[in-house]
């Protein structure tokens, strides 16, 4: 599947703490005026930090099934990436269950193709 042409979404990756704390983070981190996805990993856990993210037509926000994305082969991660790609987000965030992984996630999504489409930005790391 082709991805798009367009080049420097910003990657922000997300760790730590409980995916409440997680999604808390990057709601506070939204641009106001911007198209972003989330990509979040697990379910939510009650809290409604993303609530009013929700209906903003310039989010779109999907949900993974828990699981480390880089011992899974990054087949989740790819396909979902290359979706969310195709509607040229400026931001995307992706929130990780955990970080124990976090330098072959980084690896993954510097290494071509998406070495040309993403630009990562330091982690949010949360309590």
């Amino acid at each position: 599947m082709p991805l798009p042409h367009r080049v420097n979404t910003v990657v922000t990756l997300v760790t730590g703490g409980r995916s409440a704390g997680r999604e808390s983070a990057i709601a506070a981190s939204l641009p106001s005026a911007s198209t972003v996805a989330l990509i979040l990993e697990g379910m939510p856990d009650g809290g409604p930090s993303l609530d009013a993210v929700i209906a903003r037509t310039d989010v779109t926000i999907v949900r993974i099934a828990p699981g480390c994305v880089c011992c899974t082969g990054n087949l989740v991660m790819t396909v979902t990436l290359n979706r969310l790609l195709r509607r040229h987000p400026a931001r995307l965030f992706i929130s990780l269950a955990s970080s124990t992984h976090l330098p072959q996630i980084r690896q993954f999504l510097t290494q071509a193709p998406y070495d040309a489409l993403l630009t990562l930005t330091d982690d949010l790391h949360c309590l």
